[in-house]
């Protein structure tokens, strides 16, 4: 085996291609083998190979500076840069991350780039950087997996042209993002794809560019004769290569969408080891059943993913069942905001939905688009929460402090899914507000025999769930069943009935209410499952500071948590059942 003996891309130098040729299909196996341990991005990495083992052959990094985009097809990048380990060996998985790191390699990993489209811009600002100071070195971007359809790979590509200097674009051409690719840019991909790169209509060369093509992109020998032709630049250029995601792996070649990312899979069959793993209710999968359902209830309804109908159900069978009602935007969540924006004010009732940690792109569009506007549009924002994604680059649970401070947006936190569809039918139906849902992130709760309410627009009035004396929780979102553990244990342990009230609205208070519970009670606590620092419960400190109530406040602290342990995350910040009672018990005494 070659790759043994591979700690730095220095050791590949004196490899021959046929040699090359055997490195990346151990490379291949490598990440194979830890995907299938421990779950990760697997057609991207597989794809990319050959290309990542031909650029560290032919540059010579880390003088020479590598930036990935999607960074999530690092894994070949990271075998060849002293990290095979973390995919030859399970108990060293856990050592690396999916995405490049500084904090794991500074020598070899520029950025954090756990999101998209950011590549270009980033490595415009290394350009500027080595040009003032005289300084010589290859710059190499690899963008792909719909990446370019992002604003910021446009603005990337506008200023490095401007720039003028030397950069080399490596545009790795799938035919993917996570689903199909959309909008016009992937079509003149397409037509440069069958032109072998002649087509006079072509993007890159509009921004004056240097182009070359190369339709075989998973042959090692083209690739390093490609990178060899360009190397030492003195101009941009884009390396345009045809890829295939998921080679040299059969089910990852034939189902594309469903192996972008794998949990741990058995290598032979495809099948997933943990065969409960997708047992039980996905509120994903129900919301999209329900969206196709309220396209037929209500044929204005327009249903809108920036390239992650994943979030909310939408397979390929409802994508196509919804036709003109849905539409994916690509990787473009400003454009998702404002496309929403627009059909809200045509009169149509859109529907917008996606990540939470995505969602951090879109903060002037929500604000200014949307909620300046007043349109009526609907932003599903999904796995908000200490049990949505792990990764620092990813986290879901800062968006109450950006969301709810926004004027003129209305943002609900409903506690199951009755009250998720009692809120998104009323979101939906009504012509008066920007409104966004945070969508129940854990597991599947539900509650058939609470009425829940069906009109929203009393705004920022808290339901009286459960009503008691001394203590009063406030409890919003997933966190509204710690809220009912904690009020159960006051009584059955300190025989103290609390007052139970779930929110529904996180982006104002009941005033009154908070008002009328000085009479009866001595102490206020809040539940949320997010950031404190900004955070709901802060909201209703401020609102009590003058008074002598006390307030306490639970939930994260604010903190780039890194592929953390969930139970770890609750117990450290004092958010498991016994330690909140604990702490209110203490100060109760």
């Amino acid at each position: 085996m070659y790759i043994e003996n591979i700690n730095s891309p220095a050791d590949m130098k004196g490899l021959s291609i046929d040699e090359l040729n055997v490195l990346a299909d151990e490379v291949r196996k490598g990440i194979l083998n830890r995907v299938s341990e421990h779950g990760g991005h697997v057609g991207p990495n597989l794809g990319i190979t050959e290309a990542t083992v031909a650029m560290h052959y032919v540059f010579d990094s880390p003088k020479d500076k590598f930036i990935f985009d999607v960074s999530h097809q690092s894994y070949p990048h990271k075998m060849l840069t002293g990290r095979k380990d973390g995919f030859l060996d399970a108990t060293k998985m856990d050592h690396i991350s999916g995405y490049s790191s500084p904090l794991e390699s500074p020598e070899y990993d520029n950025f954090e780039v756990g999101h998209t489209s950011t590549s270009i811009a980033l490595a415009s600002g290394l350009m500027k950087a080595r040009d003032i100071q005289h300084q010589k070195y290859n710059i190499v971007v690899v963008i792909g997996d719909g990446s370019l359809s992002g604003g910021e790979a446009f603005e990337g590509l506008d200023t490095v042209s401007e720039i003028g200097t030397g950069i080399i674009i490596v545009v790795n051409d799938n035919e993917m993002s996570i689903a199909e690719n959309h909008g016009g840019l992937y079509r003149n991909l397409k037509l440069l794809r069958e032109s072998n790169g002649e087509a006079e209509l072509n993007y890159f060369k509009t921004f004056g560019f240097e182009y070359h093509y190369l339709e075989d992109g998973n042959d090692v020998g083209k690739l390093v004769e490609l990178f060899k032709s360009v190397k030492d630049t003195k101009v941009p250029v884009v390396l345009h290569i045809h890829t295939e995601k998921g080679h040299g792996y059969k089910p990852a070649v034939d189902d594309k969408e469903t192996w972008h990312w794998s949990m741990p899979f058995d290598l032979k069959t495809g099948k997933l080891k943990d065969s409960d793993a997708l047992s039980g209710e996905d509120i994903s999968d129900m919301m999209g059943e329900y969206f196709l359902n309220k396209i037929k209830e209500d044929p204005k309804t327009v249903i809108i993913a920036a390239a992650t109908p994943v979030s909310f159900g939408f397979n390929k069978e409802r994508r196509r069942k919804a036709g003109k009602h849905y539409i994916d935007v690509g990787i473009a969540e400003e454009e998702g905001v404002a496309i929403a924006s627009g059909l809200a004010k045509g009169g149509a009732h859109p529907v917008f939905s996606t990540y939470a940690t995505f969602l951090q792109r879109t903060y002037d569009q929500l604000a200014q688009d949307l909620a300046v506007n007043g349109n009526p549009a609907v932003i599903n924002v999904v796995g908000a929460s200490v049990y949505g994604m792990n990764d620092f680059t990813h986290i879901c649970f800062f968006d109450i402090p950006m969301i709810s401070h926004i004027p003129n947006l209305v943002y609900l936190a409903p506690t199951t899914w009755e009250e998720w569809k009692a809120m998104e039918d009323w979101a939906i139906a009504q012509e008066k507000y920007s409104v966004a849902i945070r969508v129940p992130a854990w597991e599947v709760r539900h509650d058939t025999v609470t009425e829940y309410d069906t009109d929203y627009s009393d705004l920022n009035k808290f339901k009286l769930v459960k009503k008691g004396q001394k203590v009063a929780v406030i409890a919003a979102g997933d966190f509204y069943q710690k809220g009912q553990a904690l009020v159960d244990n006051l009584d059955a342990k300190e025989n103290i009935q609390a007052t139970l009230i779930n929110p529904r609205f996180i982006s104002g208070i009941d005033e009154q209410m908070l008002h009328d519970l000085q009479f009866s009670h001595q102490m206020v606590v809040t539940l949320e499952d997010g950031s404190l620092d900004g955070g709901f419960g802060e909201r209703i400190a401020r609102f009590y500071g003058p008074s002598q109530m006390q307030v306490l406040n639970f939930g994260v602290k604010k903190q780039l948590y890194d592929r953390y342990d969930v139970n770890k995350l609750l117990e450290d910040n004092n958010l498991t059942d016994d330690q909140i009672f604990t702490e209110v018990k203490k100060r109760l005494i």
